[in-house]
């Protein structure tokens, strides 16, 4: 494609009138601002209901989108009856690439992303339920639907528009040469995220440890994947490190609710062993987060140069439960070792109740 001939293509903008052009943006102000006002008015409407709550994001997103293709229908209809939008642009391998073609490869882009992501979220979750097809898989081949539709688009629309691939492959190579080095990382995650997806060592909805904190994986993306936390917010970590460094999979395992406690010597092992527990019994009741089955255990774990270490082991049903059990045993553990006076390892005096005469 010459110079000349895309500003030869681009003569139709001395045919536009600004009357046309002020009508027309008033239209598309009036499409927004409509838009926003029904946004505005759903959110006010919805705000104190939590039950309803989901229904205001799943409108503003249908609302942005009729806005948006709403826009593009309002252009074409518009100005339908002038030439400029049917004529050339310019030409590329016998191809005259007109505005209204440009505009059709935009749509078809924009219009394939949103019909995926509603077939996705609407028509897959019913073929998954009916072949029982777990969340995990059912988000691998989401996401693989999502990108082989997304790049036969993007393909389409591209040759629509005369574009030249084998040009483009050529510049990527060049600028492959001295960007290499500083897309390595991206590149690594994006494969990584791939291993992910078909490997499979963890999925949505599973629960992980990473660093030492626990929580549920929500999204696995092609470069990074989303962790919420119970309590801290939701970690973004790239697919690279996931791949690279070791993360505990809690998917199959029981978790318990651990509870380690040092004693002094000269503490009577059988004795310590029953009142933990019994303490781990009575710090049970009434907690809906812990598992009927296996029974609390109380195991003697080691003996140290200073201290005799025991630990509760508690089956609870997820990390949430873990934290707040914990917590709580662990006071009854400080309380009842006051009133038995039992000293704590590595503390020079007893814990007890200082006894003052009046």
């Amino acid at each position: 494609m010459e110079d000349n001939q895309l500003i030869h293509g681009l003569d139709f903008l001395k045919n536009l009138s600004l009357k046309d052009i002020l009508l027309f943006f008033i239209y598309v102000f009036i499409i927004f601002a409509v838009k926003c006002t029904i946004i505005f008015i759903l959110k006010k409407i919805y705000r104190a209901d939590s039950a309803q709550s989901s229904v205001v994001p799943t409108a503003k997103s249908l609302i942005n989108w009729l806005a948006f293709y709403g826009t593009i229908i309002l252009f074409l209809f518009y100005f339908s009856k002038e030439k400029w939008l049917f004529s050339p642009i310019y030409r590329v391998k016998g191809i005259d690439v007109s505005l209204l073609l440009i505009l059709v490869s935009i749509m078809i882009i924009t219009l394939a992303n949103r019909l995926v992501k509603i077939f996705n979220a609407h028509v897959m979750p019913v073929a998954y339920e009916k072949f029982h097809v777990d969340a995990g898989a059912g988000y691998t081949i989401n996401r693989l639907i999502y990108y082989t539709v997304m790049i036969i688009a993007v393909m389409t629309s591209f040759a629509l528009v005369g574009f030249n691939w084998k040009a483009i492959a050529v510049v990527f190579s060049t600028l492959g040469i001295g960007v290499g080095f500083g897309l390595r990382n991206v590149a690594a995650n994006f494969i990584s995220g791939l291993i992910i997806l078909f490997e499979k060592p963890l999925e949505v909805g599973e629960v992980i440890e990473v660093d030492g904190q626990t929580g549920v994986v929500t999204k696995i993306k092609l470069r990074s994947t989303s962790v919420k936390l119970y309590k801290e917010g939701t970690l973004i970590i790239p697919n690279q490190y996931l791949i690279e460094n070791m993360i505990r999979n809690l998917a199959n395992e029981k978790l318990y609710a651990n509870i380690s406690v040092g004693v002094a010597y000269g503490t009577d092992s059988s004795t310590m062993d029953a009142l933990l527990h019994e303490i781990a019994i009575q710090g049970i009741e009434g907690e809906k987060g812990v598992l009927s089955e296996p029974p609390p255990s109380v195991r003697f774990t080691g003996i140290k140069e200073s201290a005799l270490e025991f630990i509760i082991e508690i089956p609870v049903k997820n990390s949430e439960a873990k934290e707040k059990i914990e917590n709580k045993i662990r006071h009854m553990i400080i309380s009842s070792f006051y009133k038995n006076k039992i000293r704590l390892a590595n503390l020079p005096i007893e814990v007890e109740e200082d006894n003052k005469d009046d």
